[in-house]
């Protein structure tokens, strides 16, 4: 390890709240295609549920909000298309919106084989602006968590606004038995890895905030010959009371509450909650 590589790891302090990642790693060229072949693994959890699970989750919207009721869907945060081509398959009227340009080309490519009439759009699904359009919205494997308060607010009123009367909100989320303990690790890849094809370090360390919103933070510290990127994952954890206020404050007039979103029961003692709010 260089002299100059010790000095920037030992120079890796806590950031401060909310502090952006140097790079915009779901969009990066490297990154990405790791990200989409995390997503299209059938036996991974890494970027989607297993597929198995993901067919169970499906089965089970559908017996909630089954297509010949409420057939337009809008997909937040649908990635490479894995939720929405099964929910185009049940009888579902989608509209898929992601963050990852490579995960919407292939989604849109994948539409096109299986001549499949989904709407997909590369856009950031806090800018969303519709008007009553759609019968159900869902966020699902817990990308709310990853938003700050004000953000989550904002998203609440953005597809409360866009649900039709009587529409339902579908999304789940980690509750405190996820939460991470504080660590630091090291870990060296001499033929690349995930977060960069080059040889590099990657320092991964996990930290608590403890802010009104209990913030956690997995912060990736990516060290090359010639770079040193920072990529910060924020995070929360959400009991039942929590999420319920939230929710309610949006507006939503009725919550039910599962204990993971291929419909469990729910527990206090679960690692997910499911929540499905009716406007």
């Amino acid at each position: 390890m260089s002299l100059r590589k010790e000095r920037d790891i030992l120079a890796i302090n806590k950031p401060p709240l909310y502090a952006p990642s140097t790079n915009n790693f779901w969009n990066d060229e490297h990154i990405s295609k790791g990200l989409l072949k995390a997503h299209l693994d059938p036996d991974s959890d890494a970027a989607t549920r297993r597929h198995q699970f993901v067919d169970e989750s499906v089965r089970w919207i559908a017996s909630i909000a089954p297509p010949s009721k409420y057939r337009f869907l809008l997909d937040l945060g649908c990635g490479p298309g894995i939720y929405a081509e099964r929910f185009s398959g049940g009888g579902y009227a989608v509209t898929g919106v992601d963050f990852s340009k490579r995960s919407i080309e292939y989604a849109k490519r994948q539409a096109a084989l299986n001549k499949s009439s989904i709407e997909y759009h590369f856009q950031d699904y806090l800018t969303i602006d519709y008007a009553e359009q759609f019968d159900v919205v869902t966020l699902i494997y817990c990308d709310y968590a990853v938003l700050a308060i004000t953000e989550r607010r904002l998203l609440l009123q953005k597809i409360h606004r866009a649900l039709k009367p009587n529409g339902k909100f579908i999304l789940d989320v980690f509750t405190p038995r996820m939460r991470k303990k504080e660590k630091r690790s090291l870990s060296y890849y001499e033929d690349g890895g995930f977060w960069s094809a080059k040889p590099h370090i990657c320092v991964e360390t996990v930290y608590q905030y403890h802010d009104d919103d209990e913030t956690e933070l997995t912060q990736y510290v990516v060290l090359t010959d010639e770079t040193v990127q920072c990529y910060n994952i924020w995070n929360h954890y959400f009991a039942k009371d929590k999420l319920l206020a939230e929710i309610q404050a949006a507006g939503f007039r009725d919550v039910e509450f599962y204990g993971d979103i291929a419909g469990k029961d729910f527990s206090a003692e679960g690692d997910t909650i499911c929540c499905v709010c009716t406007k």
